[in-house]
């Protein structure tokens, strides 16, 4: 009898630290974001946080962690602890920098992060001042190919997606514009209602009360199918097939986060998506919530990644 007990006692010591273990996540979860508070990027991460926290039943907290095209946030996610308790809002970023600025980390970001799942998409307007004489994609391009480096192209800055969408545009029509970069979209819109630009790929729900109102043209969507939140336009892949250029948003953990915890993430994160009172107000902002686990994001990442980087280098695009 003395002999049983003494064998059950290491037994009994070496299971205290997996019952000690508390589940994941125990305690309030950072999810870091590079863009500052009171865009439609940040509204979206909120509300997609706020739910997830409620899937899981702890609070997931959205910081700003603004600075360098989102390399401060996505840098201290790649180098946080890989516990699950520090998250990134990744987007379409983390696809450019590496070919636009590859000083900046994370240099590898499939590499030095985890996918968890991807959250949104939006999709981009090309709109024209109305004194342009052209009425549809096809037009533009005409009017471009007989006006050489004539048109004036604006973006929110050298390297934002809708100025790469506005060079993948270019590059796959065959035409010349002039890229004209700001410091923003705002007063890129501003220019272009005062027929200072004439084209300018912008976000949907940026683009919508200029055109609503006439003070711009909408040509088409940047997205494969049309947008619920402007269905009078159409895609610009009916005119250049296969035509895609979208701004994006992924769930990602640091590179060494347990396989489990990503698990259990990617599982709440699709309920988290698939909520309809969720999706509804987030189409409202035109996001898109999407479906899908890690390898959807990994796959979604290597593609851009092929894709911007090819076009950057291609186009000669530099960082101002």
């Amino acid at each position: 009898m003395l002999r049983r007990h003494a064998l059950a006692l290491p037994a009994l010591l070496l299971g205290r630290p997996a019952l000690a273990q508390a589940a994941y996540p125990s305690r309030a979860v950072s999810v870091l974001s590079g863009y500052a508070p009171g865009g439609v990027t940040d509204t979206a991460s909120r509300a997609v946080s706020e739910r997830l926290g409620r899937e899981l039943g702890q609070n997931f907290i959205v910081e700003n962690k603004v600075g360098a095209a989102t390399a401060v946030a996505s840098t201290a996610a790649a180098q946080a602890r890989p516990d699950g308790y520090t998250l990134l809002m990744g987007t379409t970023t983390l696809a450019i920098n590496p070919a636009l600025q590859p000083n900046l980390t994370p240099k590898e970001p499939l590499k030095e992060l985890a996918p968890i799942g991807p959250v949104f998409t939006h999709a981009f307007v090309l709109h024209v001042h109305p004194d342009l004489p052209v009425r549809n994609a096809a037009e533009l391009i005409a009017w471009c190919k007989a006006n050489p480096g004539k048109l004036n192209f604006g973006s929110s800055g050298t390297g934002a997606v809708n100025h790469l969408a506005q060079a993948l545009f270019a590059q796959r029509a065959g035409i010349e514009v002039t890229h004209v970069p700001y410091r923003g979209g705002a007063p890129a819109l501003l220019d272009l209602r005062t027929g200072r630009i004439q084209a300018m790929f912008q976000a949907v729900l940026e683009a919508l009360p200029t055109v609503r109102e006439g003070a711009t043209r909408g040509l088409g969507v940047s997205t494969l199918t049309r947008d619920p939140t402007m269905p009078n336009l159409p895609p610009l892949a009916e005119t250049l097939p296969g035509f895609e250029a979208v701004f994006w948003q992924g769930l990602f953990a640091p590179a060494a986060t347990p396989q489990p915890i990503i698990q259990q993430l990617s599982t709440a994160l699709r309920a988290t998506n698939a909520d309809p009172a969720l999706v509804a107000r987030m189409a409202e902002q035109g996001v898109i919530l999407q479906q899908g686990g890690p390898a959807e994001l990994r796959g979604l990442l290597e593609r851009e990644t092929a894709m911007w980087g090819n076009l950057i280098r291609q186009a000669g695009i530099r960082a101002e």
